[in-house]
C-alpha cells in the first residue's frame, strides 16, 4: 500500500505526519519525494547507506553537421533551444530530457550526454527503510529524481509513504501518480484552508482517494475544519498544537519514538488511514 502526504505550503506538519506514520508501523518504507529540501532522514538517521547517482541526458550540438534547418527549436515546447548567428544554442537548464530533438535532426547534428543531477540514498532506520532524493544545487526539475526514486522502493515492504514536495507542481504530481491514498495536512488558518483547498483540488484530479489530517489544533475556529465539512473531505484526525511535540520536532526526534501518547495518536492515525485505504480500494474495484 503506497500512501502519499501532501500539504499547499511548507512548514505544515506533512514530514512529521509521515515520518511517524512510518515510524509506528511494524515495517515500512519512507520515501521522501521533497528533493529539492529534504529533511526526513534527519528524524530517521539512517544507517548502511547506499547512494546511487542520477542522472539524465542533455542534448550537444555539433556546429560542423548543424544546417540551421531550425527543425529542433520549432520542436522543443520548453525553448531550450535556439539558433542564433549561425550557431545552435542549448539552455540546459530548461531542458527536459525528452530526447526528441536528437531523434528529429536530419543531420544528426545533436547527441547526448549524461549529466548528474542528483543522488538517491536508501538506508535504514529501526523497521524503516529510508529512501532520499537530494537534488544538486541550481538544477530546476526534480521529477526524473522522483521517477527513479518510486522505483527503487522495496517490493516486498506492504506499507510505504511518500513525503511529496509542497504544493501542487508538477513534482507533487509524479510524486502521487501511483499512490494508493493521499493525507492532506493543514493548518488552522485561513492560509491553511486556502493551500488544503489546492491540494483537495489536484488529489479529486487524480481520482485520488483521500482524507485531511489538521496538525496544530487549538481551542476554537478552524477555518481548515469548516473547509472540510462544507466539502464533505473525510476528517482522519487532529494533532494538537502542543509544546512537548514542537521540542521534539525542533530537535529532529521521532514523536512515537519518545513519546508514548504521540505513539497511541499516530498509531490510531495509521490504522484509520490503512482501513480509509482499504475502504476505497474495495468500493472502487
Amino acid at each position: 500500500m503506497k500512501i502519499a502526504v501532501l500539504s499547499g505550503k511548507g512548514g505544515t506538519g506533512k514530514t512529521l505526519v509521515s515520518v511517524n506514520l512510518a515510524a509506528v508501523a511494524d515495517k515500512a518504507v519512507y520515501i521522501d519525494c521533497d528533493v529539492e529540501e529534504p529533511n526526513g532522514y534527519l528524524f530517521f538517521k539512517p544507517t548502511s547507506i547506499d547512494t546511487k547517482k542520477v542522472t539524465v541526458q542533455m542534448p550537444y550540438a555539433k556546429a560542423e553537421l548543424c544546417n540551421g534547418c531550425r527543425k529542433c527549436v520549432n520542436f522543443c515546447k520548453f525553448n531550450a533551444l535556439a539558433y542564433i548567428a549561425n550557431q545552435l544554442i542549448v539552455f540546459d537548464k530548461v531542458c527536459h530530457s525528452c530526447g526528441g530533438c536528437a531523434l528529429l535532426c536530419p543531420k544528426k547534428a545533436i547527441f547526448e550526454k549524461e549529466k548528474e543531477i542528483a543522488e538517491i540514498q536508501k538506508g535504514v532506520s529501526g523497521n524503516v527503510t529510508v529512501i532520499t532524493g537530494i537534488l544538486k544545487v541550481g538544477e530546476l526539475s526534480g521529477v526524473p529524481v522522483i521517477k527513479m526514486l518510486l522505483d527503487v522502493q522495496d517490493a516486498d515492504n506492504e506499507l510505504t509513504l511518500i513525503d511529496c514536495p509542497p504544493g501542487s507542481a508538477c513534482i507533487v504530481m509524479e510524486s502521487i501518480q501511483d499512490a494508493d491514498y493521499c493525507i492532506l495536512v493543514a493548518e488552522p488558518t485561513l492560509f491553511g484552508a486556502h493551500n488544503l483547498k489546492m491540494v483537495h483540488e489536484l488529489a479529486t484530479l487524480f481520482h485520488k482517494p483521500h482524507g485531511v489530517v489538521l496538525n496544530k489544533c487549538l481551542d476554537g475556529q478552524n477555518p481548515s475544519e469548516e473547509l472540510c465539512r462544507q466539502e464533505d473531505i473525510k476528517i482522519l484526525g487532529e494533532i494538537p498544537y502542543d509544546e512537548v511535540l514542537g521540542l521534539l520536532n525542533s530537535k529532529a526526534l521521532i514523536a512515537v519514538r519518545e513519546n508514548d501518547k504521540y505513539n497511541k495518536l499516530f498509531d490510531s492515525l495509521l490504522q484509520t488511514v490503512i482501513k480509509e485505504a482499504q475502504h476505497e480500494t474495495v468500493v472502487n474495484s
